[in-house]
């Protein structure tokens, strides 16, 4: 991550330990006098890929800097079920404080990861990358994008302010494609492509014709998709969005299209499941 986006992630954490911690944890002021000393093991319950350590060992340290914390895997690595992930030692209060946010963070991204290269093996072979999208938990968006990349995934615009994306409701409200795209190449500056959503071939034929850079093609057919490839014969780069699952993606990237964007990557994840352990 760079300085922004661990800027981002220092403040997440610290609001997430907020919310869980409050003005203190009841239970363990009450069961432990504080002086307990010890370690934990982050121990993996299924295949996984890693995605987050350094989120993983942040959230630990935010509670106290004088934890010591030992990654014993690597970051994007695939492992099996009863790999150890990471080692905590230090005051027991303070790892059993931390343990909560720590697993919820750690576990969604490592589930953003391995759902992310399952995606990308899919499809390997064809040239279509796979994207993320905006769809992701509010507040933890530079999480989950930054797990897309360890998955092998590609990272779509980050938010609103980074990229240009009509969509069907802005096309409403310019009053048509054409005048979507017209409008936002005299606003933007040139750094910037344009990306337009399109639902039919006769939508995709006015897009090109006003000189979109990409276009998404959304819940469309293969067959229309083969047709949109063949017909935009490289003018544009093409991206497939829509109901996109594994059983589907390898056809969708056959009929050539640059990226498929995959919604289920983030909104709908099923984190990794992991434990920690105290070592007895």
């Amino acid at each position: 991550m760079d300085h922004y986006e661990n800027t981002l992630r220092q403040r997440l954490i610290s609001a997430a330990l907020a919310e869980d911690i409050g003005p203190g944890d009841v239970t363990c002021n009450a069961v432990l006098t504080g002086d307990e000393t010890g370690s934990a093991r982050a121990i993996a319950k299924a295949g996984l890929v890693v995605a987050g350590l350094d989120t993983f060992r942040e959230t630990f340290l935010a509670v106290d800097p004088e934890l010591s914390f030992t990654a014993l895997t690597a970051e994007g690595e695939e492992v099996v079920p009863g790999a150890k992930l990471a080692e905590i030692a230090g005051s027991l209060k303070s790892i059993l404080m931390a343990e909560r946010t720590a697993l919820n963070l750690f576990q969604r991204m490592c589930g953003i990861a391995t759902t992310t290269r399952a995606f990308v093996r899919t499809v390997a072979g064809t040239g279509a990358k796979i994207l993320d999208t905006r769809k992701t938990a509010p507040g933890l968006r530079i999480l989950d994008k930054y797990a897309v990349r360890i998955g092998g995934g590609t990272n779509h615009r980050y938010a609103l302010f980074d990229g240009v994306l009509i969509k069907d409701n802005h096309i409403a409200a310019a009053g048509g494609i054409a005048p979507a795209i017209a409008m936002a190449r005299r606003r933007i500056t040139h750094t910037l492509k344009i990306e337009i959503e399109v639902k039919s071939i006769a939508e995709l034929t006015e897009a090109l014709a006003a000189g979109a850079d990409t276009v998404m093609l959304d819940n469309m057919s293969v067959a229309d998709m083969k047709t949109a490839v063949a017909m935009t014969a490289g003018r544009a780069s093409l991206e497939a969005s829509g109901n996109v699952t594994l059983k589907t993606v390898r056809r969708i990237a056959e009929t050539g299209v640059d990226f498929i964007s995959v919604g289920a990557l983030t909104h709908s994840v099923q984190a990794a499941d992991i434990s920690l352990l105290i070592a007895q």
